[in-house]
């Protein structure tokens, strides 16, 4: 390789006077490091390797003999040499070094080459029916390289033969969506010919394991298979909602989960947090990292923050996913659970509840020995819920707050004006939902400017009416949760719009006590109902506070007054320290 190539190399710009000196220096360096591998010539390097010896050309070696098993009646055999084709890297091409050089083909040629490999390992997976392993896979790669289409395909079809048509069907809307806005075209005739397939439910794209891998790895049922009278067959359930694309942080609290319900016992983990904070993505990405330890199956419900559910219904539910017929499901909540444990008992089985109310909702459902796992996710911590972990999302930092509003909008729009981006960060309060929004809005509106959405969100008036998008509302996920306490308790409701009317106002427990027509203990005993809500959090010996968004919907709530016992009257005050901006 001659000086002036490396050069090239080397230096983005022009090369200094002092280039030639520069590398003869640095080579003697790794002269020290190579020995005499490295060998000088007349104006020129040279460096002698043995075979097997760069890792460039071990890479295209094993994808090239993997890409040929690929095309073979045995595509199974291409995994373990594209996976080792792949081990060999460590992050991207160049990674760490300048750009702008010579070498930037050289690192996109490499980088499109590991990408190829990528998905066509997905491809021998794909043949070998390991399509629940891959959801979480494809969705990373996905996030990263959204442009994608043969990626998109395979992630389609991986969901449609884990058995979830709609969220294969939500892929390609969202593949469509993203190819139009940032390339302004429609999807390739394969990924739409792959679409029409699957409304169809057309037969070449379900999955037909080859006949030897049928023979080598079917598995004879589980001893315990007894089946109850009334269920036909154990089915299989894959009820997990597709994982988001975009997701972003969280990782502690993703890994606490999957570590927790792939444990032997308890395998029962609480989810809480905020109305917005990502405890259903939370839940359903490390459901589905978790998924290949549930190979009986999992079970995906969604209770709506309806406390009205009961116990029997949800079983029911369970019991209809498990194959129990309608007609079989027991009448009583007890021979529902009775069964459900039957039918359970040291199976693989991965069941999530979301939107809890009540500890009595999904009681029934805890494992009573080593098998199933459960995941609830609710607002409140659930406390009577005996040997189970729990964790609790807190807001989200300010740091993973730019990286969310970056992927969903776009670094450039961010980097444009950081202050702005400071300021939009800020206003959303770390509530994930409220982030979704205000990035979706952005990249639906490349014209408007991060300041001009911060200037509309500033200004205080009718801020929650600019934090929805399509379905998504940081108001209506609010009201689910006020909702939730007014049913079960009423003076919590009531308090929660006396202390909207002035949220900077010191609270006086005397005279809400009052106003309400209670006791102050029983202010006191719904100032903490209001904080299990996650409605309220406690900052400071006897101190409260409300939290930014929150305040917004509770100022909302009490413009409709409501009746009070009595006029106020002065009393003993607690600390309730002003809402944050």
């Amino acid at each position: 390789m001659s000086l002036s190539r490396l050069a090239e190399m080397v230096w983005a710009d022009d090369a200094p006077a002092s280039a030639v000196a520069n590398l003869r220096s640095h080579a003697a360096g790794l002269r020290r490091v190579l020995g005499d591998r490295l060998v000088a010539r007349p104006n020129a390097y040279e460096l002698r390797l043995a075979p097997h010896e760069l890792d460039v050309i071990e890479f295209q070696r094993l994808a090239e003999e993997g890409r040929s098993r690929l095309a073979t009646e045995d595509p199974m055999g291409a995994i373990p040499t594209l996976t080792t084709a792949l081990a060999h890297w460590r992050g991207a091409a160049g990674d760490g070094l300048p750009r702008g050089t010579a070498l930037d083909n050289r690192w996109a040629s490499l980088d499109e080459q590991r990408l190829q490999v990528f998905e066509e390992l997905a491809e021998a997976r794909l043949a070998a029916g390991k399509h629940g392993d891959l959801l979480s896979e494809l969705r990373g790669h996905l996030a990263v390289h959204p442009l994608r289409e043969r990626a998109w395909g395979q992630l389609m079809l991986a969901l449609y033969r884990c058995g979830d048509v709609p969220a294969a069907l939500t892929v390609y809307r969202d593949a469509r969506a993203t190819l139009d806005e940032q390339l302004g075209i429609e999807p390739g005739d394969e990924l739409a010919a792959l679409h029409r397939a699957i409304l169809d439910r057309a037969p070449e794209v379900s999955y037909t394991p080859p006949t030897a891998v049928i023979a080598t790895a079917q598995a004879p049922p589980p001893a315990a298979e007894a089946k109850p009278a009334g269920v036909v067959g154990w089915t299989v359930p894959r009820e997990l909602p597709a994982d988001l694309v975009t997701f972003i942080g969280r990782t502690a609290e993703t890994a606490d989960v999957v570590a927790t319900v792939t444990a032997a016992t308890p395998a029962v983990m609480v989810v809480t947090g905020p109305a917005g904070s990502g405890k259903t993505a939370v839940t359903v990405r490390a459901a589905h990292v978790a998924a290949t330890d549930f190979p009986d199956g999992q079970v995906f419900i969604d209770l709506g923050y309806r406390a009205s559910v009961t116990p029997g219904e949800v079983l029911a539910r369970v019991l209809r996913a498990l194959g129990v017929a309608p007609a079989d499901v027991p009448d009583g909540a007890d021979e529902r659970a009775g069964r459900f444990r039957s039918l359970a008992a040291g199976r693989r089985l991965l069941l999530v509840v979301d939107g809890v109310t009540r500890a009595a909702q999904v009681r029934p459902l805890l494992p009573a020995g080593p098998g199933p796992a459960l995941i609830v996710v609710g607002q409140r911590h659930l406390g009577s819920l005996d040997g189970v972990r729990r964790v609790a999302l807190p807001p989200l930092g300010a740091a993973r707050a730019r990286d969310l509003l970056a992927t969903l909008a776009g670094p450039d729009r961010l980097a444009a004006n950081p202050a702005a981006t400071t300021e939009l960060v800020r206003l959303c309060a770390g509530s994930v939902l409220a982030l979704r929004i205000v990035g979706s809005r952005l990249a639906r509106w490349p014209g408007m400017s991060v300041a001009a959405l911060v200037g509309q969100l500033g200004d205080g008036r009718g801020r929650l009416d600019l934090l929805a998008y399509e379905d998504l509302s940081v108001r209506a996920s609010l009201a689910i949760g006020v909702a939730v306490v007014r049913s079960e308790d009423e003076v919590a409701g009531r308090l929660f719009e006396l202390l909207g009317a002035s949220p900077e106002a010191p609270a006086v427990v005397d005279r809400a006590a009052t106003q309400l027509g209670v006791s102050s203990q029983r202010v006191r005993q719904a100032l903490e109902d209001l904080v299990e809500a996650h409605l309220l959090y406690r900052d400071g010996p006897g101190g409260y506070r409300l939290p930014a968004l929150v305040g917004e919907y509770a100022a909302e709530l009490a413009a409709v007054p409501f009746p009070l016992a009595h006029p106020p009257v002065s009393g003993t005050p607690i600390t309730l320290l002003p809402r944050s901006a």
